[in-house]
């Protein structure tokens, strides 16, 4: 999912030392059953920059947050970054299990990713904006 392209580096990026300890145990979970998923996900985790709650920045994606985003040269997108059981496409609700999820996670507004699809094919998303997450989404699980 993220693994890099000739000549790219991931971005840095941050997260929650409470979503950042639930990630690891969902990744943990998943490992059986979806280790595709769950290698993208503990990837992202071993790299990101971990913080107490209180210190977070706004703006940088968490679990809750909405970002407003583009792949490649697609038309721009919003959607909400939810665990699994609260993922829905059709309110803009995304799984931080997939592809796209795992990629928004931490980042904020500017940075970009680049990631290898299933296909093969390097697929780059551009983050544009991040709202705070909703208290109670953030919370959910």
């Amino acid at each position: 999912m993220t693994s890099k392209t000739k000549g790219s580096r991931r971005p840095a990026i941050t997260i929650a030392r409470s979503e950042h300890a639930r990630l690891s145990n969902l990744a943990d979970m998943l490992a059986a059953r979806d280790p595709h998923a769950a290698e993208q996900l503990a990837v992202e985790l071993d790299r990101a920059k971990i913080l107490d709650d209180a210190r977070m920045a706004p703006g940088i994606m968490r679990m809750g947050s909405i970002a407003e985003f583009r792949i490649d040269d697609e038309p721009a997108q919003t959607a909400e970054l939810v665990f699994p059981k609260d993922a829905d496409i059709s309110r803009q609700r995304i799984s931080v299990l997939t592809p796209v999820g795992a990629a928004l996670l931490g980042l904020s507004a500017g940075q970009s990713i680049e990631w290898a699809a299933r296909d093969g094919r390097v697929r780059r998303l551009s983050v544009l904006s991040v709202h705070s997450a909703a208290p109670e989404t953030a919370q959910a699980s």
